[in-house]
This record gives C-alpha cells, sequence and structure tokens, in this order.
C-alpha cells in the first residue's frame, strides 16, 4: 500500500535563497514538508558560487526522494516565466541576470521555477497559512527592508516587468533618510524591522527587538512611545497602499509578527483614523502564520502553478 501511495505522491525540492542563508525542504503537491535544512548563503562570494551551492543541494535532495521539479524563492526581482535573476542589489555580487533555473534543468533534467520571495510569501500564506481563501490582499514583510506582494481577484499581481509589490521603496518622507535603492525618504527607512532596531538602540544602546517588546508589555512609558512612533509610520504608508488597493486583508510577515496580538492590535489601532470608513469595512490584519516555511510553501505552490500535476 505504501509502495502504490508513493507512486501517485510528486516530491517538489524547495529552495528559498536569502541574503545569509538557504533554506531547503522536499515537499509533496499537498506542502507536507519533510528534510528540512539550512545553509549558508555566503553571498559575498557572488552569483557563480551561489549557484554552485544550489546545484549541489538539488544532488543532495535528489539523493534522498526522486524530485519532479525543484522550486526556487529567492531574494532580488525574478523573471517568473524564464526563472533567471532580473535584478539583484550588490548582496550577491553578479547574481544579477543569472539564469538559475535553466541551469538546474540541465543538470538534472527535471522542471525548474523561481519567484521572489516575497510573492512566495504571500503564495504560501495564501495556500495554507493566513490568508487561505481569501482573494485580494496584500502582503508586507518587514524585516532589513519592507517588501510587498500583491494578490488581485485571486492570483499575484506582478506587474508589467516583474516588478509590482515594491512597496518598501514608496517615498513617505521626502527629502528623508538615504535609501540603498539611490533614493531618499522610502518607507523601509521608517517602518522596516531594522528601523524599528535604530529607534531602540538609540534610546536603550543596544537591545534585540525580543527585549524591546518584553519592556513594552512591562508598560515601559520610553518603550511605548519610540513602538507608537514606529508604528504611525508603518500605517502611513499602510493606509495609502488600503486606499488604493482596496484588499479584503493586509498578512503582516517576517520575524516581527511573531509579536501576535500586540503588533496585530497597534497596527489596528492606528489604522483606524487613517482610512475611510469602506476601506475599513471588512479589513482584517492578519499576522503571517507560516513563518520560515512560508517562502518554501509558496516555491512549491508557484511550481505547481506551472507543473500541473501527473502529467509527468
Amino acid at each position: 500500500m505504501q509502495e502504490l501511495e508513493r507512486g501517485i505522491t510528486m516530491y517538489i525540492g524547495a529552495i528559498d535563497i536569502g541574503g545569509t542563508s538557504i533554506k531547503t525542504a522536499i515537499l509533496d503537491e499537498y506542502g507536507t514538508l519533510t528534510n528540512a535544512k539550512s545553509y549558508p548563503t555566503e553571498a559575498s562570494k557572488g552569483g557563480s558560487h551561489l549557484m554552485n551551492t544550489i546545484l549541489m543541494i538539488c544532488k543532495e535532495m535528489q539523493a534522498s526522494e526522486v524530485l519532479s521539479g525543484i522550486a526556487i524563492s529567492s531574494a532580488g526581482q525574478v523573471d517568473t516565466e524564464q526563472g533567471f535573476i532580473i535584478y539583484a542589489t550588490d548582496t550577491i555580487p553578479g547574481y544579477s541576470g543569472m539564469n538559475v533555473c535553466e541551469q538546474v534543468t540541465a543538470e538534472f533534467g527535471i522542471p525548474a521555477t523561481m519567484d521572489n520571495d516575497v510573492n512566495c510569501t504571500a503564495l504560501g500564506e495564501q495556500w495554507l497559512g493566513a490568508a487561505r481563501n481569501i482573494n485580494d490582499f496584500l502582503t508586507v514583510t518587514l524585516g532589513t527592508g519592507i517588501g510587498g506582494a500583491l494578490f488581485i481577484n485571486g492570483s499575484l499581481y506582478r506587474g508589467a516587468t516583474f516588478s509590482g509589490g515594491e512597496i518598501g521603496h514608496m517615498t513617505l518622507h521626502p527629502g528623508g533618510k538615504p535609501c540603498t535603492c539611490l533614493q531618499a525618504g522610502c518607507y523601509e527607512r521608517y517602518a522596516s524591522s531594522t528601523a524599528l532596531s535604530l529607534l531602540v538602540n538609540e534610546k536603550f544602546g543596544e537591545m534585540e527587538l525580543p527585549a524591546f517588546f518584553e519592556l513594552i508589555r512591562e508598560g515601559n512609558d520610553s518603550a511605548s512611545i519610540i513602538f507608537e512612533k514606529w508604528v504611525d509610520e508603518l500605517t502611513t504608508g499602510l493606509a495609502s497602499l488600503i486606499l488604493i488597493l482596496n484588499p479584503s486583508a493586509v498578512v503582516i510577515g517576517g520575524g516581527i509578527s511573531a509579536q501576535g496580538a500586540l503588533l496585530q492590535e497597534a497596527i489596528q489601532t492606528s489604522l483606524e483614523t487613517k482610512l475611510m470608513p469602506n476601506h475599513k469595512k471588512g479589513l482584517s490584519i492578519l499576522l503571517a502564520e507560516k513563518a520560515n516555511d512560508a517562502n518554501l510553501l509558496g516555491a512549491v505552490r508557484h511550481f505547481l502553478n506551472h507543473n500541473p500535476l501527473h502529467n509527468h
């Protein structure tokens, strides 16, 4: 019986490429995750070193399971049709223009797909997470920067050149803090997790964010003032996006979403005065449920969308 079941199960190797680590797992078509591993990205060694690491990972995964394909989530702007990196910052030198999927398929003879990591977060959360069965929502990931992904009418909106949802670089404060994108006053310079960390460190010296949130829970006034200021920046940007898109939900991802109800309620309260009545009606502020697995799930969902089951 086990063999029969195995015969009709499709296994996909999933790879999530981040700036510091590469997370991997083997998933079936239901999103069941096994063989989770992590490898250092070694981003400074450049794109071709990274490509060799990806091929090594694929080889390892194939040794433990017969794979029907490889599904990749990656930082950077991704051409999802051709499976290559349109643009990546200098964090990974020489990664821009690399045709990752072509090389994987040439090496292993199985289909490979790739999508941007924030799009994968949205796809993963819509498949098996906080946004299950929601057709219109905005995903906002708060980390080093701010990532965005737009789900409109039940599918991911990618934009004319695969670069839709680049919300972290909206101008929040014209002429403000300089940004890595060479503009100034970008949203992510004021409302990312990094931006909050900078405010915290200015006031309290070196302090990790979980410790800072403990201070808020204890009712520390200085901590609460910093948090409110940061939430105000976050929701000013969110309000503009909600007014334009009129989504039924906003899904907040990134490590900071582990703060749960404290963060969720602060965002809801702050948005209350910034939206028109109709935009508030039925709007849910949700926290991503799948944490580190969302990108792996989303990469596989993207693969399945492009490679319908059992036609292999």
